[in-house]
């Protein structure tokens, strides 16, 4: 009979962690670029005399493009060995990131950022993929938390530095900075990042059977309500902080960024508690985002409380996101996996504009203070579609 130490799962090796740390780079200047535009609309719109509005057009154009190309990419490339497509992806958005710097007109940025939309697309449909695939099935959870604790970072660390960056030497040369890092990053993973086979390749005529995989468009259909009532509140939490809340410049900095950090302790409670407690992790998290953006309102008297909400809602839509991710890579076969990420990307970004939609309508109509109201009566619609969907889904498929 074997012994019990015979039989344990190997450890991780020293390469697959360095791998590891590389995959976690290169999501945060991933983020970091997508959201780049952000701290740099004021300077960019001047530069080219466009007013914000305009300027903007980066920011919706390049989600729109994300949402539109994830699938039909993904599905063109999804037999390529994962490896050698990640390396491509970095390589294509490097490229990118140097046209934005060398651009001497608004259409030639745009343009620059219509491909770094592109390399997103395929990147966040197989990054979360090969992070799991080079470690042990027991080190899964600890792979996705490291993603999506690279994406929080950006929000700390990426999106302050890039403004510093622009506002001392000017908007391109933040661009250019992203793109020396994805260099080094690029080079990096090429010494460390073992071979990662597709698991096969889908296409379009593959689709509606992967369709009828009902605990799969449940999480898809939670997904956009969830995203949709997220963005409802955060794309406009910074006028909100302003407005309603009274903070100073500096307040409202600080409130950010702790969104970021609070992002990094909701991937470590993913890490710890989803694979126990898969469900009731999933509820939970979409019961604090609930929660956190109904309460902005009531608790804007109290900056401390205001902090605390924000604090809640970026730690429950990090372990929500991840959680999302893991649950899709466990209900579907690997040869779909990365077709239903993309979609799942695509669906993210859906939610992103319509979130900001819905948010800006609230504004112009309503109040910014009822931002986080609406937000919350949508993610509840999220919650009902989890419980009522996939849940119930998954008990039906264990009881036969």
């Amino acid at each position: 009979m074997l012994m019990v130490d015979q039989i344990k799962e190997p450890e991780m090796s020293l390469k697959t962690w360095m791998a590891l740390v590389g995959l976690t780079l290169s999501a945060f200047i991933f983020n970091t670029s997508e959201f780049i535009p952000i701290a740099l609309l004021t300077d960019i719109g001047r530069d080219f005399g466009l007013n914000e509005a305009k300027a903007g057009m980066l920011i919706s154009v390049y989600a729109w493009v994300v949402m539109a190309l994830s699938l039909p990419l993904m599905l063109m490339t999804s037999k390529l060995e994962m490896r050698r497509l990640l390396l491509g992806v970095i390589a294509v958005f490097t490229s990118f990131q140097v046209m934005s710097y060398l651009s001497t007109s608004f259409g030639m940025l745009l343009a620059s950022r219509i491909g770094v939309a592109c390399a997103h697309s395929i990147f966040w449909s197989i990054i979360s993929i090969i992070a799991v695939r080079i470690v042990p099935a027991s080190h899964k959870p600890i792979a996705l938390s490291m993603i999506v604790t690279g994406s929080s970072i950006a929000m700390i660390l990426g999106l302050p530095l890039g403004r510093v960056i622009g506002l001392s030497v000017g908007w391109r040369m933040t661009f250019l900075s992203i793109g020396a890092v994805a260099l080094f990053i690029l080079l990096y993973l090429s010494a460390l990042l073992q071979r990662v086979p597709s698991g096969g390749g889908m296409t379009a005529h593959d689709l509606p059977a992967m369709l009828k995989n009902r605990i799969l468009v449940g999480i898809f259909i939670t997904t956009a309500a969830f995203a949709t009532g997220y963005y409802t509140a955060y794309s406009y939490i910074e006028p909100f902080l302003q407005q309603v809340g009274k903070m100073t410049e500096n307040q409202i900095t600080l409130t950010l960024m702790l969104f970021g950090g609070a992002g990094i302790i909701g991937s470590m409670l993913f890490s710890k508690y989803f694979p126990k407690y898969r469900y009731k992790f999933i509820n939970l998290t979409l019961a604090g985002l609930i929660c956190g953006v109904i309460l902005m309102r009531p608790l804007a008297f109290s900056i401390p409380a205001t902090i605390a909400v924000c604090a809640l809602i970026g730690m429950s839509a990090t372990a929500f996101n991840v959680a999302m991710q893991a649950e899709i890579i466990s209900d579907t076969p690997q040869s779909q996996t990365s077709v239903a990420m993309s979609i799942f990307s695509g669906i993210f970004n859906f939610g992103i504009g319509t979130g900001a939609l819905v948010g800006g309508m609230v504004c112009s109509h309503l109040s910014i203070s009822f931002i986080g109201i609406v937000g919350g009566v949508i993610v509840t619609l999220a919650l009902v579609c989890w419980k009522h969907i996939v849940t119930r889904s998954s008990s039906l498929r264990q009881a036969r």
